[in-house]
């Protein structure tokens, strides 16, 4: 089988890594790609979130399966356009992928099928906005309804900067205000073909820049997996309670979702309630998941590309390792990334037993000599281990071996897990 991966990023570089792992692969191809992905297979230019750019290159390349990284182009109706052309596709219709691309269509299917989520309200006003965060009260939850790369909530105490957030999103559309919810926070990708779904292991991500999460905001900042604090049939309680109502609604509604549907969870006093979906893969967690992912990844995400197919696999296998990953990001990330720096002590890196690097904001330099950051998020350094502490000390030791002038990165990943 040829598979054709699109995206850029570390989470592409992941889904590249175990595609090449698995014997019934013959070829994979991404496009763009990045440094790194170009090191251990080809890569090709193309515009990702341009349908018809990328099915033109399925076509071309011959692929037997696309399968599409990020959220954009699945927004943008990229699979759509491949499955049109005749080739299987991994990842929802642009109609299915509205569940990320907007947050007031996840709130109507999660309400029609009786999924366990947040209180909230659509506010298309400065004064609906007021009223909901006074009725909902502190912490405020504000949620820019479109897309914004992992980067469109803020929570907060202050009454004051939850409205400046929702002045900024209203000037291109609604926003959600939600009631806040308390315990600690989960990722559970569940793979569909539109009618029978399967869970992945659980993940914990950090998404606050700082230390002892502080800081603003990011894309994700590490993860790890498993989470051995968490309920042992959490992923039966999410696939039974949101991601198999879910797929069944989004059914009912002639929209059906295939590809991964990710359950961002919250473990509340009152039980699991669903803080958001996404589309596709998240990142970092996709990191840690697949490298504890014994299955071969090919012949899963080709089932997902069938409708009814999933049915016919057998139970997925997992190592009994597990798996940290700190992502290292370029100086001013996530505000104002400074690109360009060079990056040294990338095979160090990947000597160090246990860990593997990931690119994610990389470029060849322009004298070719070398690798450069690209983007905010420059890297994602995995560790695996027997156990979460030995997983950490192999993803920070591979991560102390990497030099990029003002990079930053957290100390702190997957620590009170570990116990460290």
């Amino acid at each position: 089988m040829d598979v054709l991966v699109i995206g850029s990023g570390a989470r592409e570089h992941a889904l590249v890594r175990a595609l090449l792992d698995d014997p019934g692969v013959d070829r994979v191809v991404a496009a763009p790609g990045n440094a790194g992905i170009s090191l251990v297979a080809s890569c090709e230019p193309v515009e990702a979130t341009d349908p018809a750019a990328v099915a033109a290159l399925a076509q071309r390349l011959g692929a037997d399966l696309v399968v599409v990284g990020p959220e954009a182009p699945l927004v943008a109706g990229v699979a759509d356009a491949v499955r049109a052309g005749g080739t299987a596709c991994f990842g929802p219709s642009a109609e299915a992928a509205r569940l990320e691309g907007s947050k007031a269509f996840a709130k109507e299917v999660m309400a029609a099928a009786a999924v366990p989520t947040a209180m909230a309200r659509v506010c298309t006003t400065e004064e609906e906005v007021a009223a909901a965060l006074d009725a909902f009260g502190a912490p405020h939850v504000v949620k820019d309804d479109g897309l914004a790369a992992g980067k469109g909530v803020v929570v907060t105490d202050e009454r004051e900067e939850a409205l400046a957030h929702a002045r900024a999103c209203l000037g291109h559309g609604p926003v959600v205000v939600e009631e806040f919810l308390d315990g600690p926070e989960v990722s559970v990708f569940c793979l569909t073909d539109g009618e029978g779904v399967v869970a992945l292991a659980p993940a914990q991500d950090f998404k606050r820049a700082l230390d002892g999460d502080a800081g603003p905001n990011t894309g994700g900042m590490g993860a790890y997996s498993p989470l051995p604090w968490a309920p042992a049939d959490l992923a039966e309680q999410v696939v039974r309670r949101v991601a198999q109502p879910v797929v069944d609604e989004m059914a009912r509604r002639g929209t059906p979702f295939s590809g991964v549907l990710y359950c961002g969870l919250a473990l509340t006093s009152r039980g699991l309630r669903v803080v958001e979906f996404n589309a596709r893969f998240g990142d970092p967690e996709t990191q840690v998941v697949l490298a504890r992912l014994a299955t071969p990844l090919g012949e899963v995400l080709r089932a997902c590309a069938r409708p009814g197919a999933l049915r016919d696999l057998p139970p997925l296998r997992w190592r009994e390792d597990a798996a940290v990953t700190v992502v290292l990001a370029a100086p001013g990330y996530p505000e104002a990334p400074v690109t360009g720096g060079v990056l040294r002590g990338l095979e160090d890196a990947e000597a160090v037993p246990g860990a593997h690097v990931l690119h994610a904001g990389t470029a060849l330099a322009p004298d070719g000599t070398g690798i450069v950051s690209s983007g905010g998020r420059v890297l994602s350094v995995v560790g695996t281990g027997a156990d979460l502490a030995r997983a950490r000390e192999a993803a920070y030791a591979a991560l102390g071996s990497v030099h990029l002038d003002g990079a930053r990165s957290r100390s702190d990943i997957a620590a009170a897990a570990a116990g460290a």
